[in-house]
């Protein structure tokens, strides 16, 4: 999984935050080829290969992005267990699904599944990515309020208001699928309470910060789903 780092703002120097997105995509790179117990098989399965140059490409892009890891001006800190949540499933998603691939444990046969899952994985990333770069510095890894927030209900966030745990929830379920392994469906399911949790935060600071314009927000867009949630 590829966490966005600010490239400015925030509480990390630019030499630290890029230091921690290359070190943090190999490392969970590294996961997957443990899992695998080889590296080349990456690269001669052409899905693997295939989702091997997205995840590269992803990891590029997480270095041009905005965000931050800033407490702001305001941040509930109660949402914090849900960084350790995110932490723990995402190590045993960078593993656990290229080990059952490996062991042929609990998998779901064709290549169509795997091909599925890196066509999943690349939208996912790029809506994961996307709206980060949109938000810039309002974009934090902890629930708070920047300097300068303001509401930002163009584009995307026209339709939905957490585009980026949308797309978090598509490549999580596309890494999955890539290495046809039903244990990374089941990990993207338990992703999804305390990625609730997470939006029950960020929602309700934001309703305090900017009441009745974003209780109108709220009223006319979904969550996570068009039509859906």
């Amino acid at each position: 999984m590829i966490t966005a780092i600010a490239r400015t703002g925030g509480d990390l120097s630019s030499t630290a935050r890029i230091l921690f997105v290359f070190v943090g995509g190999v490392a969970y790179f590294g996961l997957a080829a443990w899992g695998e117990r080889s590296v080349s098989v990456f690269f001669v399965r052409p899905p693997l290969a295939a989702l091997t140059a997205v995840y590269a490409a992803t990891l590029v892009m997480a270095f041009f992005v905005g965000g931050n890891v800033s407490r702001g001006q305001r941040e509930d800190r109660r949402n914090r267990w849900v960084l350790a949540a995110f932490s723990v499933i995402g190590l045993l998603g960078g593993y656990l699904p290229p080990f059952c691939d490996h062991r042929q444990l609990w998998t779901i046969d064709g290549d169509t599944v795997r091909w599925l899952g890196v066509t999943l994985f690349a939208a996912g990333g790029t809506l994961r990515l996307w709206p980060v770069y949109v938000l810039g510095d309002r974009f934090s890894g902890l629930v708070a309020i920047q300097p300068g927030h303001r509401l930002m209900t163009g584009g995307i966030y026209r339709v939905i208001r957490h585009p980026s745990y949308c797309g978090l929830l598509v490549y999580s379920l596309g890494w999955g699928l890539a290495f046809n392994a039903w244990v990374g469906v089941l990990l993207t399911l338990l992703t999804l309470p305390p990625l609730l949790a997470r939006i029950n935060a960020e929602e309700r600071l934001l309703a305090s910060e900017f009441g009745a314009e974003y209780e109108a927000y709220r009223a006319r867009t979904w969550r996570l789903v068009p039509g859906v949630y």
